[in-house]
């Protein structure tokens, strides 16, 4: 069975009752009874006649308890691994304390400084070497353009009139 809705008051139409007002531009309104018909013809506001479904839900009559409190779900706070670090290392160093956290990270630092320093020197020891031996006279002493190493053809001789 199709029910209809007053277009005024939001009150069920059933079928076989109520009132078809068709307006000049094609619109179709729906009334339950003369008394909707008129109030909407005098161009009442239903929001402020207080026996209209628009009036009680504006004022939030006749709403249950259940449906006026709407349940929202508590949020669940996860910790997830990061890519460099598992979830136990990352506990790990929050329990820490700052001043063991901190020497940990000079510690760390000096480490990566020697490093940086014992590579730097290994390179001027490599250097100090390869000039060495061109001071000794091993290479052939023709100096060949970067063009003519990886072998491309000799350039032209300019010429001039």
């Amino acid at each position: 069975m199709r029910t209809y809705e007053d277009t005024f008051s939001g009150q069920k139409i059933y079928p076989g009752k109520g009132k078809l007002y068709i307006r000049g531009d094609s619109k179709i309104f729906r009334f339950a009874n003369g008394k909707t018909e008129s109030l909407f013809l005098q161009r009442k506001n239903p929001r402020r006649i207080a026996w209209t479904v628009l009036c009680r839900r504006q004022r939030r009559k006749g709403i249950s308890e259940e449906q006026a409190k709407t349940r929202r779900r508590k949020q669940v706070k996860s910790q997830r691994a990061v890519v460099g670090a598992s979830l136990d290392v990352i506990k790990e160093r929050r329990s820490q304390r700052p001043e063991a956290r901190a020497a940990a990270r000079s510690q760390a630092t000096t480490a990566a400084k020697e490093k940086r320093a014992a590579a730097t020197s290994a390179k001027k020891a490599e250097k100090a070497k390869g000039a060495a031996k061109a001071a000794s006279g091993q290479t052939t002493g023709r100096v060949v353009g970067k063009q003519a190493a990886r072998g491309s053809a000799p350039k032209p001789k300019a010429t001039s009139r």
